[in-house]
């Protein structure tokens, strides 16, 4: 007959079945918890690593992704004090998966090569339905961009910035449109071959000359993924990988993306043109733009410049601009010859 598991326990301990019932009730509640803590770290983990922004409410917590990682070592607590050792190991799997799909990605390797044909500052700011007009035309007047990329751009934020800068960026694209659908894209160099990408929000485009090369120019600002909205967020994602898959020459593709790099349709994107993320080149593709306003701190970063084949980002900054829920993007970008 085999002994009694309780009874050959050492003095004065007591094994979890043996418990008192107060104690066995306490550690179900802690195992409780500490499974309700991990369902969501562990489903957007999974998420992110299959390379998917499933359906709601997955895209809009990708998101916190980074901060996932505080429920889910919460989770690891509780189980290992509820002293269930299949739950503590998930939990030490579900943090292990959160945290390194959390790290920052690496800055992919750039060609450097070929001879400098033209340095470029870009900027791209959300004005806010025109709130931050005045403090991006200060901006605009103190870093001197060569391409100003600007959404949420209404009628009157687009007169004031084309009359602004009638002289340093005379040439420009724009969706005239009231609120968050207006937009404009202010450039040094003349522009043709002007187009719009359809969207709910402006997403207007035009070819560059720039160092004696065609440099195709996008401004991006595709719905955000609110419920009800994921499909239509992620179809003009894709067309904007679309149109960067489709060109043959240099690409600049700037703007408010309502996308970070744990985002799959935003990644397509990055894929599609062999593209780089200024951000990511500095060393910087955590550094939060948004939310600017309310009771949370800025938690994620969806204003992005990304640079085609031919492009070297040597620079990036963040800027906070009155007005605006969003910090502003400026990089300065190498155009060189070849591909």
């Amino acid at each position: 007959m085999a002994p009694d598991p309780a009874s050959s326990a050492p003095p004065g301990t007591a094994t979890a079945d043996a418990a008192p019932p107060p104690l066995r009730r306490r550690r179900r509640l802690l195992a409780g918890a500490a499974g309700a803590l991990l369902a969501v770290p562990a489903t957007v983990a999974g998420c992110r690593l299959l390379g998917t922004d499933a359906v709601t409410p997955v895209p809009q917590l990708l998101s916190f992704l980074p901060w996932l990682t505080v429920p889910a070592g919460l989770g690891l607590l509780l189980a290992a004090a509820a002293r269930r050792r299949a739950l503590s190991f998930a939990a030490v799997v579900v943090l292990a998966a959160t945290g390194w799909s959390a790290l920052p990605p690496r800055a992919g390797a750039v060609d450097g090569h070929g001879a400098l044909l033209a340095r470029v500052r870009v900027l791209a700011a959300n004005v806010e339905f025109g709130q931050a007009t005045e403090a991006l035309i200060a901006a605009v007047g103190r870093e001197r961009p060569r391409l100003v990329y600007v959404s949420e751009c209404d009628r009157a934020c687009g007169r004031a910035l084309t009359t602004a800068f009638a002289a340093e960026l005379p040439h420009h694209v724009s969706v005239g449109a009231d609120g968050s659908a207006g937009s404009v894209l202010l450039s040094a160099f003349p522009l043709r071959d002007r187009w719009t990408i359809p969207a709910t929000m402006g997403m207007p485009g035009a070819t560059a000359e720039i160092g004696g090369r065609p440099v195709r120019l996008q401004l991006a600002h595709p719905m955000p993924p609110l419920p009800g909205q994921v499909d239509v967020w992620k179809r003009e994602l894709g067309r904007i990988a679309d149109f960067a898959a489709g060109s043959r020459e240099p690409v600049l593709i700037a703007g408010d993306f309502n996308a970070s790099q744990d985002h799959a349709a935003f990644r397509a994107i990055l894929d599609a043109g062999g593209l780089h993320d200024a951000a990511r080149q500095a060393g910087r593709s955590r550094a939060p733009t948004w939310p600017l306003e309310g009771p949370l701190p800025p938690y994620v970063q969806i204003d992005h410049v990304l640079a085609g084949p031919g492009f070297v980002p040597v620079g990036f900054r963040l800027l906070d601009l009155a007005g605006s829920d969003h910090r502003a993007v400026l990089a300065d970008l190498d155009l060189r010859e070849g591909r």
